[in-house]
């Protein structure tokens, strides 16, 4: 059962021998190394790429989205450039992983889709936004892998978060005008300020600040010194409060299922330096502790106690009743299109869907990533995505087990890249702001830094022979 385990998630497979007999990659890959070996330019090739990187996500929250696109682009074409002029030989970082592998999976799916696709005009457009995004991924995973560039990305998007929090928290105190109807009109809460900060949305502005939350966190253990752990608390802090101001359901439900994933991996990471009464209980009281704090919420605010039931009110809540309208008609554009779609992208959704949809319920997306998926790449680009985060999510765990037994403080930063993921997801499963640039590009984000600190099994292996033939290693 383990072997097919391991196959199923490419754990073992060989990827360097692989690489080393592709015809496609010998070919491609390498073919301008002459070039960047006398390039001035090029020799500072990671910097460069961490430069495009600090642009895409310094700005993300503050620019339109075609500026975003723009610089999206020159990632994609900088990665690219990096691909092709790298040396072949130089095996000492990896570049590619079994994550890399079910990307590229997921990108082919999406191709067909796009080639099968009944409104294929619209579908390419959607497509060639869909490729800059896997770019992004690659760069990420390359760039992340050096540790003072992963280190100053993640603190850049840490504070970026925080100033949006700030203008958040801000609106909240001094009022900020509804720009649409994110609350249900007929509701005690219609006249609740729910904050967006720079994001414009409220539901956005929630899941940008999802990991913000979690790498604050993961910070106040990770950072040393005093300084820096009063800095990472008080991000945690205001983060935390903009968040709630934001008022968005799904991100509540994304935020219950990634603390419950943090406590257990904490309890893991710290196991060894614990009493043995911490260890049997400290799980059950942290988790304890979270519903109690629920409890008080729930009891001591009228606001947040309307909208945690407004989840629960089915179609007494117009928010619910309006998704479940767009749900019962996406349901039926999977029956008639089940196995590759309709193509990728909320052009294909938008040209589609009026066809099915019921009177006045116009929508731009499926408002489920998880049916946006199959709706738009069938049940096989559903199957290729739940195969990528199975994929991803072992990775992380193989590799957490890994540094947990190195004691590697990278250990928490992965604990808090899967928490960020599993936060993400579950947000997404009841609304598609996943699939706006500012949240897209955090996912791929944490999608390239699971990847970026893979090891090979074969360099673990070696590495224990090593470690236990001390003649061998002296040689």
């Amino acid at each position: 059962m383990n072997l097919v385990w391991q196959r199923f998630t490419l754990s073992n497979f060989p990827l360097r021998e692989y690489l080393a007999t592709s015809y496609l990659h010998r070919s491609l890959f390498g073919l301008l190394r002459s070039w960047r070996e006398t390039s001035i330019l090029m020799q500072w090739g990671e910097i460069i790429a961490a430069a495009l990187l600090s642009l895409l996500y310094g700005l993300a929250p503050f620019v339109a989205n075609d500026l975003v696109g723009l610089i999206l682009l020159g990632c994609g074409v900088f990665w690219i450039l990096l691909s092709v002029s790298d040396d072949r030989n130089a095996l000492n970082l990896p570049k590619v992983t079994p994550i890399h592998i079910l990307v590229f999976i997921f990108w082919g799916v999406a191709f067909l889709a796009t080639a099968l696709s009944p409104v294929r005009k619209f579908a390419i457009t959607d497509f060639r936004n869909f490729t800059l995004y896997l770019f992004l991924f690659a760069l990420c995973a390359r760039v992340l892998q050096f540790p003072r560039l992963r280190n100053w990305l993640l603190i850049l998007y840490m504070h970026v978060g925080l100033i949006a929090s700030v203008y958040g928290v801000r609106q909240k105190l001094f009022g900020a005008a509804q720009l649409a109807t994110w609350v249900d009109p007929e509701s005690p809460l219609a006249k609740n300020t729910r904050v967006y900060s720079y994001l414009g949305n409220p539901n956005l502005l929630a899941g940008y600040l999802l990991p913000a939350i979690i790498l604050s966190l993961i910070a106040v253990f990770a950072w040393k010194g005093l300084a820096r752990k009063c800095l990472a608390a008080t991000m945690l802090v205001v983060n935390l409060a903009c968040f709630r101001f934001a008022d968005s359901r799904g991100s509540f439900i994304g935020l219950a299922l990634a603390a419950i994933v943090v406590v257990l991996l904490l309890r893991y990471w710290y196991a060894d330096l614990l009493p043995r009464f911490w260890r049997t209980w400290l799980v059950p009281i942290l988790l304890g502790s979270f519903v109690a704090l629920f409890a008080i919420a729930f009891g001591a605010s009228e606001t947040f106690r309307l909208r945690i039931v407004s989840i629960f009110a089915g179609r007494g809540d117009s928010s619910n009743n309006f998704r479940i309208n767009v749900w019962n008609a996406v349901f039926r554009m999977i029956r008639d299109r089940p196995i590759l779609g309709i193509g990728p992208g909320h052009n294909s959704f938008n040209n589609v869907y009026p066809l099915y949809q019921l009177p006045k319920f116009t929508a731009l997306s499926a408002y489920s990533v998880i049916l946006e998926i199959t709706v738009e790449m069938g049940f096989i680009g559903l199957g290729a995505f739940i195969w990528l985060l199975i994929v991803t999510f072992n990775t992380g765990l193989v590799q957490l087990q890994r540094f947990y037994q190195e004691r590697n403080a990278d250990g928490l930063w992965m604990i808090g890249a899967i928490a960020s993921l599993v936060a993400m997801l579950g947000h997404g499963f009841v609304d598609t702001v996943w699939y706006r640039p500012e949240i897209n590009t955090l996912w791929w984000m944490m999608v390239g830094l699971v990847a970026s600190y893979w090891t090979p099994q074969q360099q673990d292996q070696n590495r224990d022979v090593i470690s236990s033939n001390p003649q061998a290693a002296a040689n």
